[in-house]
C-alpha cells in the first residue's frame, strides 16, 4: 500500500517548521523582521531545498535585500537545522520570495473593485428605471 505522503513532502514540512522557528528565535538580523516561511520544496534526492518566504513589508528593495540576507546566512541556518533534524543528508538551502500572497491580495482587491463597480452600475440602472416608472405613472394619471 502506497503511503499518503511522499518522503520529500514530509521532510519539506519538517524543514518548513524548523526554519520558521529558527528565523523567529535564532536569527537576530533587523533586516529580517516579520519573515514567514510559506512553503518548502525538496528535491527527490534531498540535496536541495527551496524555501519560499514572505515578508510583512511590500517594498521591493527591502524584499530583495532580505532574500539576499537569508541566502548569505544559508550556512548558519543550515547548521542550526542540522542540529534539530536527524537526517543523513542536510539539503542546501535556497531562499526565494513567495509572490503568491501579494498576488492573492492584489487579485482580491481587483475582485472587490469590480464588485463595487458592478453594484454602482446596478444602482444607477435601478434609479434610472425607477425614475422612468415614475414618469410613466405621472403620464398615465395625466391622461385620466
Amino acid at each position: 500500500m502506497a503511503r499518503e505522503y511522499a518522503r520529500t513532502d514530509r521532510v519539506g514540512q519538517q524543514i518548513q517548521k524548523e526554519i520558521a522557528t529558527i528565523l523567529m528565535r535564532e536569527v537576530k538580523d533587523p533586516r529580517l523582521s516579520m519573515t514567514t516561511v510559506s512553503a518548502v520544496e525538496v528535491t527527490r534526492d534531498l540535496a536541495y531545498a527551496k524555501i519560499f518566504v514572505t515578508f510583512f513589508d511590500d517594498d521591493s528593495d527591502k524584499i530583495k535585500s532580505s532574500v539576499e540576507v537569508l541566502n548569505e546566512a544559508e550556512g548558519y541556518i543550515r547548521s542550526l537545522l542540522a542540529k534539530r533534524l536527524r537526517a543523513r543528508i542536510m539539503p542546501h538551502l535556497r531562499f526565494v520570495y513567495d509572490q503568491s500572497m501579494a498576488e492573492g491580495v492584489r487579485m482580491s482587491a481587483l475582485v472587490d473593485r469590480a464588485v463595487a463597480s458592478d453594484k454602482h452600475l446596478m444602482d444607477e440602472t435601478n434609479q434610472a428605471q425607477n425614475s422612468d416608472q415614475q414618469e410613466d405613472d405621472v403620464l398615465e394619471q395625466g391622461d385620466k
